[in-house]
């Protein structure tokens, strides 16, 4: 198993693409520890999860909450071999009905939350330690509406590139893996009544002709923080079915 007696934290681990991801990492052997807001949804992906999981009650954008999470993580394993930020979430909103309620808590959550998370871990983390970023294709082709949640994943890219020389020589690797539509509740909830349209359309543009399952996600991000990836730094993987390539 390729994370066997490995300790990994999966921030926004409840639901969707984030539980796929510390599902997959249980499964491969590893110890996980994932974060939510909501304390029932956290309580519920905890028991789903089984017995080598465990739930910290976090907003990864209160720096407080971190200290908590990776206090915990320290006094009961005293290391974290991957973290995989994952917490974040997306509006539509068009250019001309953004506030600023809604860029500052796009910010807040995608931005401010993955680079503290990020920060904060470091210190827990040594040579073979791995990060990985929940991106987007939305950072190279945002839809329409998606103009702020797009310069969110954008911001990341363009922060990794930064990170990866200012540890330069610490042995922990950070990149990014970057997923296209994938058939998740949120997805459908987000795309409400028109769900089934959309969905017909988004396959369309893949060429691969459908849209990805959280499970696949969540194989490339084990492969991104697993030793199989142990010389790839800084880079965005795109787990898109191809449709960014269109």
């Amino acid at each position: 198993m390729l994370f066997s007696q490995k300790v990994a934290v999966v921030t926004g681990g409840t639901s969707g693409i984030g539980l796929a991801i510390a599902q997959e990492l249980v499964s491969q052997g590893a110890k996980v520890i994932i974060t939510g807001r909501n304390a029932e949804k956290l309580s519920a992906a905890v028991v789903a999860l089984g017995n080598d999981a465990e739930g910290i009650q976090a907003e990864t954008s209160d720096l407080g909450d971190l200290d908590r999470l990776y206090g915990h993580v320290k006094d009961r394993h005293g290391r974290l071999d991957l973290l995989v930020a994952s917490a974040g979430a997306g509006e539509v909103v068009p250019l001309g009905s953004l506030t600023e309620a809604h860029f500052d808590r796009a910010f807040k959550g995608n931005v401010k939350g993955v680079t503290f998370s990020i920060q904060k871990a470091l210190p827990l983390m040594g040579k073979g330690g791995a990060i990985v970023i929940i991106g987007s294709t939305s950072s190279i082709q945002p839809g329409p509406g998606l103009s702020v949640y797009g310069g969110t994943k954008a911001a990341l890219r363009a922060m990794v590139r930064g990170w990866v020389m200012d540890i330069k020589g610490s042995g922990v690797r950070i990149n990014i893996l970057s997923p296209g539509p994938t058939d998740t509740a949120s997805l459908r909830s987000f795309l409400g009544d028109q769900a089934e349209g959309a969905i017909a359309y988004l396959s369309d543009r893949s060429t691969i002709g459908r849209i990805g399952q959280p499970e696949e996600i969540a194989r490339a991000v084990a492969f991104l923080g697993s030793d199989a990836a142990s010389y790839i730094n800084g880079a965005e993987l795109f787990a898109d079915g191809g449709a960014s390539q269109v």
